[in-house]
């Protein structure tokens, strides 16, 4: 006689494939947001993007509020708004599910403000702070359970409200002027430090959000703070340059035949008395006002980088593909060249490298429109 094993019912198998599933769903979540992120964030940053970051950054303060302000379960205490909202909050959580949710709205904030400061980025000082934003945002898939210690859900509080403030604060006002870098860095630790003590019991501790907002201030001075809202575009260096039906046109080096990867090259070749123009155009939000500079810089192995010239330009934010400026030099001297695209209060935007040689016939060249 052959026995038969019990079949296991199709609805049971399909929960216990469920389950299986919903292990892999902090992954899942996690790469669909950044990419999701990453397609629709930071080359046209929006006030409605904005406005959705400052609400998950208002939702996890009503978190931390209600996690670090119990409210007594009594007849008089149910009429109290947070006291409705706590027994809905017991009838729909588990013990995980305020710190999840904490998880949830961190992780959406790193992700957002590190793909806003990296777009912002370019050079290395900056790619550090954006390094530190994407070890976070990495680190908070692991941090789930270390949110009970209330004081590093403080600290993540008020460095999400800080960076958030630095951008949204300069986007808003239509200036990056340093003051309201300050400002809007003292306005997000306020926000930490008054939450903070609106919850009577004090969890965790607020002091590491003091010593984030001096970092950040530091980090500002020491131009390792991407210029936001600022975006490089374009950057290059030509030989030739004009304005033809809204479009620049730039006449630039060839690049050899075996560089296939680029149509031009920086390793520019000059003939006595030839101008070279640096063109570049960053985006700025609409009404955003400010000027910008072009140092250039040539190396010279006994003194390092020296500025040889600085030359600006007004900018007026709200064109899609960026302001477009430019400034030229003549008679450059052979060697290792650089141009710092920095704002005017000296913070750097970009910084593009070149070399310089000296021929006595023109070089081949192509042109490109921008």
């Amino acid at each position: 006689m052959i026995s038969q094993l019990p079949q296991i019912p199709p609805l049971q198998t399909l929960k216990q494939h469920a389950r299986r599933l919903t292990d892999y769903f902090p992954v899942i979540f996690f790469f669909a947001g950044f990419i999701w992120d990453a397609l629709t964030i930071g080359r046209n940053v929006m006030a409605s993007d904005l406005a959705i970051f400052t609400g998950y950054l208002f939702s996890a303060a009503l978190i931390l509020y209600l996690i670090g302000r119990p409210v007594d379960d009594t007849a008089d205490a149910a009429a109290k708004p947070q006291a409705r909202l706590f027994s809905v909050l017991k009838k729909l959580h588990t013990p995980r599910l305020p710190y999840f949710l904490l998880q949830f709205l961190f992780g959406s904030l790193f992700s957002a403000l590190f793909i806003l400061y990296f777009k912002s980025s370019s050079h290395w000082l900056a790619w550090l702070t954006s390094l530190v934003l994407g070890v976070l945002l990495v680190a908070n898939e692991f941090l789930e359970s270390e949110y009970k210690r209330f004081t590093l859900s403080w600290a993540m509080f008020g460095l999400c409200a800080m960076l958030l403030f630095n951008f949204a604060l300069p986007f808003m006002l239509g200036s990056i002027h340093a003051i309201w870098f300050y400002s809007s860095t003292l306005l997000g630790a306020g926000l930490a430090f008054w939450l903070y003590k609106k919850t009577p019991q004090h969890y965790g501790s607020i002091k590491p959000v003091g010593v984030i907002a001096a970092l950040l201030m530091f980090a500002y001075a020491a131009d390792m703070i991407p210029p936001v809202p600022l975006v490089k575009r374009d950057i290059a260096v030509a030989y030739e340059l004009n304005k033809v039906n809204g479009n620049y046109l730039l006449k630039q080096q060839a690049s050899p035949w075996w560089v296939f990867w680029r149509k031009s090259s920086d390793d520019l070749e000059l003939v006595p008395g030839q101008r070279v123009y640096c063109f570049s155009s960053v985006f700025a939000p609409p009404g955003l006002q400010t000027r910008l500079i072009h140092r250039w810089q040539h190396y010279d192995k006994k003194t390092g980088w020296t500025t040889q010239s600085k030359a600006g330009f007004s900018l007026a934010g709200g064109r899609y593909g960026g302001f477009r400026g430019y400034t030229y030099k003549s008679n450059l001297e052979e060697g290792d060249w650089r141009v710092s695209i920095e704002t005017e209060n000296e913070k750097t935007i970009a910084v593009y490298s070149f070399s310089v040689g000296h021929v006595q016939a023109a070089p081949d060249s192509i042109m490109q429109s921008f």
